[in-house]
């Protein structure tokens, strides 16, 4: 049987050829918009043949069409294509601002970037021109108890994955953020009819707040309740603390000295020798477990996710026992 490492060997070698085969289709297909070969067999446009000759979905002919013209005009996109350092996701974004005059400055700043980043480049780059400022509260018809809101928000609130109450029904896990500048995201959620009754409440209260600010405030309050309870983070410590006598228990000047030590994210080792770095769901795990004696000093304790605490388990453990104690969850399970 093949080791994981000669398997994921194999798999990087599909993926060279993936992409390799990509950037030749795309370099092909380049060319056949060059001399409108699409005409010539009857289309009205490059993106009617891919989606009706080669039979692409409409969305899978928009990228490539895309990616042909951004070809024809700039042919420095070929070769990160093909070695990965640009992603073929990000390749609408990628269009909208990289020129012949100006790639070698503007296309390395797309390298290794989700098509979400890359869109946060553009908005920096070309921002749009007169963002929006307004929130909108429309009914849900197939889902009474939920509203959808839409609010400008500062950027830098994109990274929230904390959630005070389950998600309104029909609603998604997480809301669509869209790059307006390099200042400014606007924000789409399904919320319950609770939510909406609490946010007039507290434009009743704070009319002197915009929404945006009002959703702020209450982000910044949950953040740091979050990060208390995660990491035991007090701008004053107790000079002393009584200890407990729960085996379980975490002194809290510890938690503060590991959290910080590991800078919040998950310190689980992958293979290639990087951290895992998320900053999901995070625990303190015991490296030695405190089944088997391990101690509740920082030298004993890392921050983990809960995927990788898991698996954590799992190795000292054993498979059997931790299946039966939290049946069905496996690392990247969900």
């Amino acid at each position: 049987m093949d080791t994981a490492r000669e398997l994921s060997d194999r798999l990087a070698t599909l993926l060279r050829r993936e992409r390799s085969a990509l950037a030749e289709f795309l370099v092909a297909l380049a060319g056949f918009d060059a001399r409108r070969a699409w005409a010539e067999l009857g289309y009205a446009s490059l993106f009617h043949y891919l989606h009706r000759e080669l039979g692409l979905s409409k969305g899978s002919a928009q990228y490539r069409k895309v990616a042909a013209e951004l070809i024809q005009a700039v042919p420095a996109v070929v070769e990160p294509l093909r070695d990965g350092r640009l992603c073929f996701t990000t390749i609408i974004e990628v269009a909208r601002v990289v020129t012949a005059e100006n790639w070698a400055a503007v296309l390395p700043r797309f390298y290794g970037l989700s098509r979400h980043e890359a869109a946060e480049v553009v908005a920096a780059l070309a921002p749009h021109p007169a963002p929006p400022v307004r929130t909108v509260l429309t009914a849900v018809p197939r889902a009474p108890a939920g509203s959808t809101v839409e609010l400008n928000v500062p950027a830098v609130m994109s990274g929230s994955t904390v959630e005070p109450v389950a998600p309104a029904p029909g609603s998604s896990r997480s809301a669509a953020l869209t790059p307006l500048t390099a200042d400014l995201q606007r924000l789409h959620v399904t919320v319950s009819e609770r939510f909406r009754r609490k946010l007039e409440r507290l434009r009743d209260l704070r009319p002197d707040l915009s929404d945006d600010a009002l959703l702020e405030a209450a982000v910044d309050l949950l953040l740091a309740k979050a990060e208390k309870r995660k990491g035991a983070l007090t701008e004053r410590p107790r000079a002393s603390v009584r200890p407990s006598r729960d085996p379980r228990h975490i002194p809290a000047h510890v938690r503060r000295e590991v959290w910080e030590r590991d800078r919040g994210c998950c310190q689980w080792r992958l293979a290639n020798g990087e951290i895992c770095g998320s900053t999901h769901a995070l625990q303190l795990d015991h490296v030695v477990p405190r089944a088997r004696g391990g101690e509740p000093t920082a030298g004993n304790l890392r921050v983990l996710c809960a995927a990788h605490n898991l698996e954590a388990a799992r190795r000292v453990f054993g498979d059997a026992l931790i299946d039966a104690y939290a049946p069905g969850r496996r690392v990247g399970s969900s």
